[in-house]
């Protein structure tokens, strides 16, 4: 979803700024990039440290979040990855699913606020696995609940660890460059869904050939 549906990391990056001030943390650009596609528990722990309880990590990753959503309430549109819609619409037949590390809040916010929520038949954020990305565990489920096998699943991710559990569950993946500009182990690297080279290559994917 964060790259590839919303290219949301510019203002995630700004949440976590305001917020990490709130406890006299200032955020570094080492810091930006620990936090691209990771779980919120991960980077609570990696920016305050091991030290705190869980339910201390859980309630700071749930205030970040709520600051997010204020910032982007009114932005969704803009946000929008260019050619998202068109592409959505443009394969109705085939099944899609969202598989993210992102916290239930923010994947419902996104979806009903942009109104794409109707273009995905299966939702997995980072609560509803027992391990994150990069374990593929969240995409394998949601390729269960697809009824897709894994090798003919096609992944959008924008992210290094992303890319790390798309090929780990045996998944081709697409890599959409709003946060990196190279990602190792895709088949295919576009800046958004207006890609020409992207509707070629998946022109010669079975799974999108008609």
């Amino acid at each position: 979803m964060d790259g590839v549906i919303v290219d949301s990391n510019p203002v995630h990056r700004v949440a976590w700024e305001r917020f990490n001030r709130r406890y006299g943390l200032e955020t570094t650009e080492e810091m930006h990039r620990f936090m691209y596609g990771r779980h919120n528990v991960d980077i609570v722990r990696g920016y305050f440290g091991d030290g705190l309880p869980l339910e201390e990590v859980l309630a700071r990753g749930a205030a970040k979040e709520e600051l997010y959503r204020e910032i982007v309430a009114e932005k969704i549109e803009e946000m929008l990855v260019p050619g998202i819609r068109k592409f959505l619409s443009s394969y109705p037949r085939v099944p899609k699913g969202v598989a993210s590390n992102a916290e239930p809040a923010n994947v419902r916010f996104i979806l009903d606020r942009s109104g794409l929520g109707s273009s995905f038949q299966a939702v997995v954020n980072g609560s509803d696995v027992r391990r994150p990305k990069p374990d593929p565990e969240v995409f394998l489920r949601v390729a269960e609940l697809l009824a897709v096998r894994p090798e003919n699943c096609i992944v959008f991710e924008d992210s290094l660890t992303g890319v790390q559990a798309g090929v780990a569950a045996r998944m081709r993946v697409v890599g959409i460059r709003t946060t990196y500009v190279d990602l190792p182990g895709t088949s295919i690297n576009v800046d958004n869904f207006l890609s020409g080279s992207l509707r070629r290559w998946l022109a010669d994917q079975s799974e999108f050939g008609d």
